[in-house]
């Protein structure tokens, strides 16, 4: 008895059309998002390791590829994207980093005990950005989240530019 396993095809394009075309409300709440990330508060470095972190949490090559691009374009260290994966034993990250990593780790999975932000991380992470860091950072993980089920339910391309990405929409 043989089986044969089915080789996936390669997909040309997204699942679903470009929702920027389908939705363009969407267009003035990135424009938003990407506004109140970076207002200077948060380096954008540790945005984008946050931003990566998330991707690999839910699961979206899309997401990881896009933040390790973007990452390698801002000139951050091979060694360093790869351990974001494993940040908590890594030796590349900054206190203050490491802190973000918690947050969003926290903000993304679920706790043994209910609460996901502890207070004792909270106090972690104040200790390395003010008020307006924090609720900069706040906006930095709901941005990523933002694009979360774009991803997972459009599927876009990994790899492509964002150009690229999105099947167009078809116009009868």
């Amino acid at each position: 008895m043989s089986t044969t396993t089915a080789i996936p095809q390669e997909r040309t394009g997204s699942r679903l059309p470009n929702p920027a075309q389908l939705v363009p409300e969407m267009g003035a709440v990135v424009g938003a998002l990407f506004k109140a990330t970076g207002n200077g508060s948060v380096e954008q470095t540790t945005i984008s390791l946050i931003q990566l972190r998330a991707g690999q949490i839910v699961g979206s090559t899309y997401l990881v590829l896009l933040h390790v691009g973007g990452l390698r374009k801002a000139g951050e260290s091979e060694e360093r994207i790869a351990a974001v994966a494993t940040w908590r034993d890594a030796p590349y990250f900054t206190e203050a980093e490491r802190s973000a990593l918690a947050l969003v780790e926290a903000v993304l999975q679920p706790a043994a005990d209910g609460e996901r932000v502890s207070d004792e991380l909270y106090a972690q992470a104040s200790a390395h950005f003010d008020d307006k860091a924090l609720a900069t950072l706040a906006m930095a993980i709901g941005q990523v989240n933002f694009f979360v089920p774009v991803a997972l339910i459009g599927k876009p391309i990994p790899g492509v530019s964002p150009a690229g990405q999105w099947t167009p929409v078809v116009t009868q």
